[in-house]
């Protein structure tokens, strides 16, 4: 053999770690744990073994890489569960330990729910100093103390535990450790759901002079918090912001915006979004167009929801009988039924079949006008397609016409066209205007 073969044999001997009598100790009680069941004793050739474990072979055990991380996690885990076998506590390095070779064994499931157990546990909970401390001293593979911070600022941030989550961050920030986007963007998400809007925007702030790319995704986080409590106009600022330092905003940010002008009918600042969107090139969906028909209609401004809708149409969009519905009873509530009826002849030229709804809020709006035929031709249409006709609409076609005329024959009307009625129920007294009364003066009728 030559002298080069003998050298690189001797440096492969060098590099290879040789099994210790510690190995064999821990394989044999993972394997006599293995094979024992929850309700069995342990065998005293076990209980032996594990009576003579002291802090120091624990860690041995745990740091022993002919011992795979499952298996070290096997007897962590029982002597977690029956502390009273071993006469310490299973202390930080322990844990830390393990965790860092369940990392770099990317089993990142059972090393999260190692750092839940260290977080949760009282008598382990060291200042973060001193956790930072230690891991600095004794892993030097950036690649794990990375995904252990990230790790430990996620369950922080799941625990609620907000304000250690930014000290581990601003650890990490000036230690030039890597921080994990999405781990910010899961935590900004469990501030916001708390509602503490202002700590978000901070914590957004600090990730962006960090120099993390941020997503949008992050970004759409902190605008929904914005809105939600009703700062729209620092949302859209923010994103002004971010599009400027190359954060485009989606879809699902802009219509955030937009959903929350339009519950708030605060159409000046709707405009300013609608500018934003036309300028970063952010094309409506039609969730957009949802949004929009429901705020114009619901304030007032009808002719725009139907502008709105016939826009939807020109776009090849499918557009629901419930948005119908919303401008529809926007008409009703105005008294334009004409206008209302224009559009359901629109509908029906469309082949949108209306909804029940449509057909509720046309009989109410004629029924407060008097107009009884008519609601009676809506009424038979109604049945035509199979809508059953429910108490509310009852009550409300009896009302109508009691106050204009019909009096306590509403109901046998209803019948005689061959409309089921509501089976009856205990009387309920409507009372009606003594103007409006026609042929039944001073009288309060009942609901029979």
């Amino acid at each position: 053999m030559s002298l080069q073969k003998v050298l690189q044999n001797l440096q492969t001997m060098k590099r290879c770690h040789l099994p210790t009598p510690n190995t064999k100790i821990a394989s044999t009680i993972i394997s006599i744990i293995q094979n024992t069941s929850a309700s069995q004793p342990l065998p005293p050739t076990a209980t032996a073994l594990l009576s003579n474990l002291t802090p120091n072979l624990v860690h041995l055990i745990l740091s022993d890489p002919h011992i795979k991380p499952s298996k070290s996690l096997i007897l962590f885990n029982f002597l977690q569960k029956n502390p009273s076998i071993i006469s310490f506590k299973i202390d930080l390095e322990a844990h830390l330990t393990l965790i860092s070779r369940l990392i770099r064994s990317r089993k990142f499931t059972e090393a999260e729910n190692l750092v839940i157990s260290l977080s949760n546990d009282e008598n382990l909970r060291y200042p973060f100093a001193v956790i930072a401390s230690f891991v600095a001293n004794q892993c030097s593979d950036s690649r794990i103390v990375a995904k252990l911070f990230n790790l430990m600022l996620k369950v922080h941030s799941d625990n609620r535990s907000f304000e250690l989550a930014l000290e581990i961050f601003d650890y990490m920030r000036k230690n030039g450790i890597e921080i994990n986007e999405r781990t910010c963007t899961i935590h900004l998400i469990a501030v916001m759901k708390c509602d503490q809007v202002e700590l978000g925007i901070e914590f957004f702030s600090r990730m962006v002079e960090s120099g993390i790319e941020v997503s949008v995704f992050s970004l759409t986080v902190v605008v929904d918090g914005l809105c939600k409590i009703g700062e729209i106009s620092k949302g859209r600022e923010l994103v002004e912001e971010m599009a400027a330092k190359g954060v485009k905003p989606n879809i699902i940010t802009c219509n955030t915006l937009v959903d929350a002008c339009a519950k708030r009918w605060n159409f000046g600042e709707l405009d300013l979004v609608l500018v934003l969107m036309e300028k970063e090139g952010v094309e409506f969906n039609v969730e957009t167009f949802k949004f929009l028909i429901d705020g114009y209609s619901s304030s007032g401004k009808i002719e725009e929801a139907q502008r709105i809708v016939s826009v939807m149409h020109d776009k090849g969009l499918k557009v629901e009988s419930h948005l119908y519905s919303l401008i529809i009873s926007g008409y009703c509530r105005l008294g334009k039924m004409e206008s209302a009826f224009s559009l359901f002849n629109i509908m029906n030229q469309r082949e949108i079949c209306p909804n029940i709804d449509v057909y509720q809020t046309l009989v109410s709006g004629l029924c407060k006008i008097g107009e009884m035929e008519a609601a009676m031709e809506i009424l038979d249409e109604m049945q035509n397609r199979e809508f059953g006709l429910d108490q509310a609409m009852f009550d409300t076609w009896l009302v109508g016409s009691t106050r204009f005329g019909e009096g306590v024959h509403g109901r046998g009307r209803l019948q005689s066209a061959n409309h089921p009625c509501p089976p009856k129920e205990a009387p309920r007294l409507v009372s009606v205007p003594r103007e409006q009364h026609a042929g039944y003066p001073g009288q309060d009728f009942p609901l029979i």
